[in-house]
């Protein structure tokens, strides 16, 4: 079950909706207006970031934030309306690393419905060594495999697609990852 607020009224018209079956052939429980008849949909939202890489160290970012502040992170975000998976990883590294990257592929895709989110994350290379954090990040450095403080890696998925980053890293072939995360 997700942590997210359920939906309180109609978007379409301002009605109070009601949580039930629509009568639409539908099996799952949605808020529907009984005013309008509007079925809202709840959908998960997309997590996306980068695999920041130079040599063979990767950029982590020291959280500012809640949830998990003072734990470190891939730089990683909600994507915004109208921007592809990618535009949004490239935004987040910049937003949170003030980091200048070229982007590569789509590495890991994590499927997270206890929260109702799905985290992609993309490899990307490091332009330079010089960053310029934004307000949600203390610090952002690189780290060598052997250097990573896992025991404060903020979210799972983060370590997850980090310890699918070096064994591909190891085998000298990078694959793209899909996990479930429980």
């Amino acid at each position: 079950m997700t942590t997210r607020r359920p939906i309180k009224h109609c978007r379409e018209c301002g009605a109070a909706v009601e949580y039930r079956v629509p009568d639409d052939g539908d099996t799952k429980l949605r808020a529907v207006c009984p005013a309008c008849h509007t079925i809202h949909y709840e959908n998960p939202l997309n997590v996306v970031g980068t695999v920041p890489a130079m040599g063979n160290k990767v950029l982590l970012c020291k959280r500012n934030i809640e949830p998990r502040w003072g734990k470190w992170t891939l730089p990683a975000g909600f994507m915004e309306l109208n921007e592809t998976t990618a535009e949004g990883a490239a935004r987040e590294t910049d937003e949170e690393a003030g980091a200048q990257i070229t982007m590569g592929p789509l590495f890991s895709v994590l499927n997270v419905p206890r929260v109702g989110q799905v985290h992609l994350f993309y490899l990307a290379r490091l332009e330079s060594d010089q960053f310029d954090p934004g307000y949600e990040t203390i610090e952002a450095r690189l780290f060598a495999e052997d250097e990573i403080p896992w025991d404060e890696i903020a979210f799972r998925t983060v370590k997850v697609t980090l310890e699918k980053y070096f064994a591909d890293r190891r085998s000298g072939a990078f694959g793209m990852h899909c996990v479930d995360i429980d």
